[in-house]
């Protein structure tokens, strides 16, 4: 069994001061990873992630996830090339496909088909391992050896057929589960799931039973990867209470008409309950699903740090 390791997010940086202060608050409750989501009005990606990294001691940083279709290939694979050399070695890349009609109408990006985004993420996965692996741009070529500059090649070489950084899928669709299960050295299952017959972007929290039927699907499609495949969770809230059941039954009320009382119970999506108790869930749930990597959202950081330490 994997032994842990635990995220959280940003949502925005509100001064400089307060976000090194929240990284290296992080880093104190004994998070592993600072990642950082790609959404219009959210901060970028790239610099965020730097500037955590260089914030902490050990802290690693990644994305979870970048929209394929936002990025060419040339100009990420220099971010993520850039990041890594910067870090020290210390990014993860995580890659979906794009849920959120909305932004690529606000970013003036044509709206296709789910198979057809994932078709482009696939691709896109391929190409950076190509411009990872091979060789420099030839008309740079004598600029470089005239000032003997270095390569600028991503430092790890575990992910991307073993190119590039660890590389992370992310979503909850059986086309994009599939290429996960083919390309990715963790797997994410995203607690969010699109309602089906409602507009791009309409989403309702999933079930025990929905995530337990997902990690099948991923597994099955992995084949003889699964076991080498680290499986991640993106939980969409943390509540921290002495009467679970009480504060189940607001979150139905409020947010999940669709669940009864004891799937947000039992949901791997929520943690609800004491630290003592929502330890648990953690450990419960890692032998259930197999989620070792447990990302939580960055308003949830400081609630759920106590819980980090308490599995450490």
């Amino acid at each position: 069994m994997r032994d842990f390791r635990f995220g959280f997010n940003f949502f925005d940086i509100a001064s400089p001061g307060d976000f090194v202060e929240r990284c290296r608050r992080g880093e104190r409750y004994g998070y592993d990873v600072a990642q950082v989501p790609d959404h219009l009005g959210s901060p970028a990606p790239f610099p965020t992630m730097v500037a955590a990294a260089d914030a902490t001691e050990r802290l690693r940083v990644g994305t979870l996830v970048l929209n394929a279709a936002f990025w060419n290939a040339h100009l990420l694979a220099r971010e993520i090339a850039t990041a890594d050399r910067l870090t020290g070695g210390r990014v993860e890349v995580g890659l979906g496909a794009g849920h959120m009609k909305w932004e690529f109408d606000a970013a003036g990006i044509g709206w296709e088909p789910f198979a057809a985004r994932v078709e482009r993420m696939t691709a896109l996965i391929g190409e950076l391992g190509r411009l990872f692996g091979g060789p420099d741009y030839a008309e740079r070529r004598p600029v470089a050896e005239h000032y003997g500059l270095a390569d600028l090649a991503p430092v790890q070489r575990s992910g991307f057929g073993g190119s590039g950084p660890p590389l992370l899928v992310g979503g909850t669709g059986d086309t994009v589960l599939r290429a996960a299960a083919e390309h990715a050295d963790i797997v994410g299952i995203a607690g969010l799931y699109q309602i089906k017959g409602e507009p791009p972007g309409t989403f309702r929290l999933g079930t025990a039973e929905q995530a337990a039927e997902r990690v099948a699907f991923a597994r099955a499609h992995a084949g003889d990867r699964a076991d080498a495949i680290e499986w991640n969770v993106l939980v969409q809230l943390v509540e921290v209470t002495p009467d679970r059941r009480a504060a189940a039954e607001r979150l139905q009320a409020a947010r999940a008409p669709h669940m009864t009382v004891e799937e947000v119970l039992d949901t791997p999506f929520a943690f609800i309950g004491t630290h003592e108790q929502i330890a648990e869930q953690v450990r419960e749930r890692r032998e259930r699903f197999g989620f070792s990597y447990v990302t939580v959202h960055g308003p949830f950081m400081d609630d759920f740090g106590p819980v980090v330490e308490r599995l450490r």
